[in-house]
Formats: structure tokens, sequence, C-alpha cells
């Protein structure tokens, strides 16, 4: 069966997405951490970060960045953290936070924002990148 992530990059469920190349794409987070908090995913529906092939994590890495430095430029925080968890959802993807505190990476602390607030965040965020 085919994980959320696979539908939302194939187009069956709705993304507010800020980034997509051949290989990943980029969207924020439904159930956000941190205004802008975003995944990075690859395409191809692989369950554990280091089962990738050596080459398609690098490639996850450096798309990550872009991201990430895309994110900097749009949301006011004092970093962007990363986390690469997987439990939730069996597709690799990468957490991309905007925190100011620890208290933003916790996973309990969460934000609440509109689909429209997402929808012209994540334009924002589209142009940066």
């Amino acid at each position: 069966m085919a994980s959320i992530f696979t539908k939302i990059i194939e187009g069956e469920i709705p993304s507010h997405k800020i980034a997509e190349d051949h290989k990943f794409i980029a969207f924020l987070d439904i159930n956000p951490n941190a205004k802008g908090h975003t995944l990075c995913v690859p395409k191809e529906e692989v369950d554990k970060v280091f089962d990738l092939g050596e080459q398609d994590y690098l490639q996850l890495m450096q798309f990550s960045r872009n991201v990430a430095k895309a994110l900097e430029k749009t949301i006011d925080c004092k970093r962007i953290g990363m986390s690469v968890i997987g439990l939730e959802v069996p597709h690799v993807h990468v957490h991309l936070i905007p925190i100011s505190e620890m208290k933003d990476m916790t996973f309990q602390h969460k934000v609440e924002m509109s689909q429209e607030e997402l929808a012209s965040l994540a334009e924002d965020i589209a142009k940066n990148f």
C-alpha cells in the first residue's frame, strides 16, 4: 500500500509544495511544530533513511540544505533544526523546522495554521528556493 507521502507525490492528496525536482519534493507539514515546518521526501518510497543508496542519501541532504536556506530567508527564527525519525510514516522524510526554542523540536509543541496561511507561506518560501 502506498504511503501518504507517495499519495502526495502522485497528486492524490493535496499539499503545500515548496520545491520539487526529479527525485525529491518538499512540502509544508500540515501538523507543524513551528511556522514553516517542512518535509523533504524522496519520490522513491523507501522506509528507512539509511536504506537509501549512498548517492540518493547525499542528494536528499543537499536538497534538504537548499530548502533549509530558503526557509532561513523566509521565516524569522534562530536556525533550522533537522530531524529524521520516520516512525510515523514508513517513507523516508527529513523534517526541517524553523526553531527559536528547544521546544520547537519536541514534536509535542504544535502551531495551528489555516490552509490559507499554509498556502501563502509555501508560496513565500518557494520564491526563496
